[in-house]
């Protein structure tokens, strides 16, 4: 059995920031593709960032040049930096990883919300 926990999530006014961690554990052979989605109240799940196994990262239009996302192989750990916060960023966010032979898993879930 494979878990995903996330931390870091919280209450923070407009323009500041948060780091989301997420760390996998359990029977875990290799982790291919991890990624962040967020799901604002009303909206559907959507994607925020993604990076490879071998580092290759992507974002949503709406994020460039704020957010990063980053992991440590090591520590089957993958980490969302979001910087200069706004209130439509206020979401759960969501953890997910591809893993060999299970397949695609999720996180519980961490709340963030940005005051304006």
């Amino acid at each position: 059995q494979v878990q995903l926990v996330e931390s870091g999530g919280g209450l923070v006014q407009a323009g500041g920031s948060l780091r989301l961690s997420c760390a996998a554990s359990g029977s875990i052979f290799r982790i291919n593709d991890m990624g962040w989605y967020r799901q604002a109240p009303g909206k559907q799940r959507e994607l925020v960032a993604g990076i490879t196994s071998g580092g290759r990262t992507n974002y949503a239009d709406s994020v460039k040049g704020r957010f990063t996302i980053s992991r440590d192989n090591a520590k089957n750990t993958v980490y969302l930096q979001m910087n200069s916060l706004k209130p439509e960023d206020t979401a759960v966010y969501y953890c997910n990883a591809d893993l060999s032979v299970i397949g695609v898993c999720w996180g519980q879930g961490t709340q963030v919300t940005v005051s304006s």
